[in-house]
């Protein structure tokens, strides 16, 4: 097994590079890992079908981010005068299954859940109300109207 020292550049660095005042635009089909060697990067993420789908991301060399499939991202380094290298893999089904999970059962079930919650506030709110119109309702009903409430023949 051959060991790198930390001195090599990073034209001998192995992975891919995006120059200084550059970015690059990936849409992986399948779950991926996005891990920084070199470098700091600006990565904007917009996740399709999801609400808050679209976010900005600070990855310094070292960190990884997990891509889902059919996701956007655009990455630029974050200094303007340096560049960035990163190594891209496509992540094992056992890896990715949970970040799926989570996506697509976790946080549908958490926002019907709280729609739930609203709905049923609503729907007291409501009755509320229209119980506060119960004299109304039952106008005429056991009541002696007087005069100017009645409609004489």
């Amino acid at each position: 097994m051959e060991t790198r020292s930390e001195s090599a550049s990073t034209s001998q660095r192995p992975g891919f590079a995006v120059g200084a005042h550059r970015a690059i635009s990936l849409r992986p089909a399948e779950d991926s890992r996005l891990l920084i060697t070199a470098g700091r990067a600006w990565v904007t993420l917009n996740l399709p079908h999801q609400a808050d789908g679209l976010g900005d991301h600070r990855v310094c060399a070292g960190e990884s981010l997990l891509v889902p499939a059919g996701a956007h991202l655009v990455m630029e380094p974050w200094s303007r005068g340096d560049a960035l290298r990163f190594d891209w893999s496509v992540l094992p089904q056992a890896e990715a299954r949970p970040q799926r999970f989570s996506r697509d059962v976790v946080k549908p079930s958490r926002e019907l859940a709280l729609a739930l919650g609203q709905a049923a506030l609503a729907f007291g709110r409501l009755l509320r109300g229209v119980l506060g119109y119960t004299e109304f309702l039952v106008a005429g009903r056991g009541r002696v109207l007087s005069r100017f409430e009645s409609n004489p023949p």
